[in-house]
């Protein structure tokens, strides 16, 4: 490689890594809420994300979402993908101690809420301690369903496209079962009606 190409290289994703930091630093602006941005903030975090382990099913914007087995708050088996078919879903992957997860909590039990029996289902996937999700959600009520995962190499939010871990992170998952849109960080406030229009 050139040297000019390998300085025009490392300005480039000098520059990458600034905004990202800038985004994360003062709080999520606009760019953050396009999809457009969306597609840049996830392409730097995979970029910087650990290897995905050989031969794990994971979710691509477009195409079915794989079989995750997970257990609800009674320590019963879930099958995210048969459990919920026929109606879209918002999956949101969050924990106990992550404190942007927790601010979110409120608009996706308002969205829930809104949705009724018909309208989009909300999953939330817990990756953390079940003793811990449920003290939180003694404290913290919510009526959607929660599922629980061990945060992990292989956990919910690597297979649903999260390689980089960040929580909180949501996914649109279509009534048949295709992954429509990813979105990394907390929704604010209002924000989820409009994201979740196919």
């Amino acid at each position: 490689m050139k040297p000019t190409t390998r300085v025009l290289l490392i300005a480039v994703a000098a520059g990458l890594a600034g905004l990202l930091a800038s985004l994360l630093t003062t709080g999520p602006g606009p760019l953050l809420r396009t999809e457009a941005g969306q597609r840049l903030l996830g392409a730097v975090l995979s970029a910087r994300a650990p290897r995905t382990p050989s031969g794990l099913a994971v979710a691509k914007k477009g195409q079915p979402i794989p079989d995750l087995s997970l257990t609800d708050l009674q320590g019963r088996p879930v099958s995210l993908a048969s459990s919920y078919r026929g109606r879209p879903l918002l999956v949101n992957l969050w924990a106990s101690w992550c404190a942007p997860c927790v601010t979110e909590m409120p608009e996706l039990q308002a969205f829930s809420r809104e949705q009724g029996t018909n309208g989009i289902q909300v999953v939330g996937i817990a990756l953390d301690d079940p003793a811990a999700v449920k003290a939180f959600l003694a404290r913290i009520a919510v009526t959607y369903p929660i599922l629980v995962d061990t945060p992990g190499a292989r956990d919910a939010g690597v297979r649903l496209g999260n390689a980089a871990g960040v929580l909180p992170y949501s996914v649109l998952v279509s009534r048949d079962g295709v992954l429509l849109k990813q979105r990394i960080g907390p929704f604010a406030p209002g924000e989820i009606a409009s994201w979740a229009k196919p």
